[in-house]
């Protein structure tokens, strides 16, 4: 019993002095060194030129590559009796240079464009009717009174480069007119972290857009601007608006009253074009659409303050929800719409729709 006792001893003992032995060896092999090394984690600042390469053929793969989802912000511009301000910051960290697009639908839509460069946290306003860089120079741009349309700003890499997502960027919108009221609301915009969001990747049978209206508190006008632009990717800077027959968005029109029942309106063509354009009549056989406008009022109680088309006709609910549902076809793009609602005398709001509502169903 003592020898089995001593020869237990034995063998655990050389197991502690092998284990040692092999550890000691172990630990001066580079091998674990780089699999152990005390301190802050420097693998991600150590990866190799080829790993950096893989990483950008897995961006190349789909309509999400990474030069191909530029920061872009839509708004619109009124000087119809209305002042327009529209205000940028890069909020980047990197000096960034601006696209900036302005389409006057008063007169076919036609484009007016210029760039601008902004450094990181630099913020510039844009007042419509007279128009400076962010330098404080002239932009070369002068757009006529009483016009109204778009102003899209892009981040490009260079004057006339291809788009550039690397700094984002944020903006507002700011109208007042001549009766002192105000329109004020954030620019929607489409960045690099929107990637899930349309129209990259539509949802099936189209999307349905929605907002409440009331007349409380004096609400009598209305304005519902519809901006779709077309856009070449990947990497043009070009942002396109100027053909109503390529850049439009159909959809379907429905108003629910307070009791959710629906009226049902008609189909109407958002497209950056108005009631003399010679291309109007070309634009609705196009399309099949009863009307075409950049603008429209919400119905016969809540008409268009500058007397624009109305969404529905012979609709005399003065509270409701409107529908918006947009038509599956060919064609059309991203599509971002700002509703204003006010008293015609200083009181009233302004919000705007960039995406799907997914939680109300289409009307079939």
């Amino acid at each position: 019993m003592f020898r089995i006792t001593n020869l237990l001893i034995s063998f655990v003992v050389l197991a502690l002095i092998f284990s040692f032995s092999y550890f000691h060896s172990f630990s001066d092999d580079s091998s674990f060194n780089n699999m152990y090394e005390l301190g802050p984690d420097t693998s991600a600042l150590s990866d190799s030129g080829d790993d950096d390469d893989d990483d950008d053929d897995d961006d190349d793969d789909g309509p999400n590559e990474k030069n191909s989802d530029p920061f872009i912000l839509y708004s619109f511009y009124d000087l119809r009796d209305r002042e327009t301000y529209v205000q940028v910051t890069n909020v980047g960290t990197i000096n960034q240079v601006m696209h900036v697009q302005i389409f006057n639908v008063d007169n076919d839509c036609i484009e007016n464009n210029f760039f601008d460069v902004y450094t990181p946290g630099d913020t510039h306003i844009y007042n419509i009717r007279d128009i400076l860089t962010n330098d404080g120079n002239p932009s070369g741009v002068i757009v006529p009174d009483n016009s109204y349309g778009a102003v899209i700003i892009s981040t490009v890499t260079a004057a006339g480069g291809v788009i550039e997502i690397d700094s984002p960027i944020v903006g507002n919108v700011r109208m007042v007119d001549d009766l002192g009221y105000e329109y004020r609301t954030n620019i929607p915009g489409k960045s690099a972290a929107s990637i899930q969001v349309p129209p990259l990747n539509p949802i099936p049978g189209g999307r349905t857009y929605t907002f409440n209206y009331n007349t409380e508190e004096g609400v009598i006008l209305s304005d519902i601007f519809g901006i779709t632009p077309t856009q070449d990717f990947p990497g043009s800077p070009e942002v396109q608006m100027s053909d109503p027959t390529a850049a439009n968005n159909l959809l379907g029109v429905d108003i629910y009253n307070l009791t959710e029942v629906p009226f049902s309106c008609r189909d109407v063509l958002f497209a950056c074009i108005d009631q003399d354009n010679p291309r109007l009549q070309e634009t609705l056989e196009e399309e099949g659409a009863a009307v075409a406008s950049f603008e429209y009022g919400i119905n016969e109680a809540i008409p268009s303050s500058k007397g624009a088309p109305i969404l529905c006709p012979s609709n005399v609910n003065s509270d409701g929800i409107v529908t918006m549902n947009q038509i599956d076809r060919d064609g059309g793009g991203n599509f971002i719409v700002y509703v204003g609602l006010n008293n015609g005398n200083g009181r009233g709001s302004i919000d705007s729709i960039w995406g799907p509502n997914r939680f109300i169903m289409p009307v079939q």
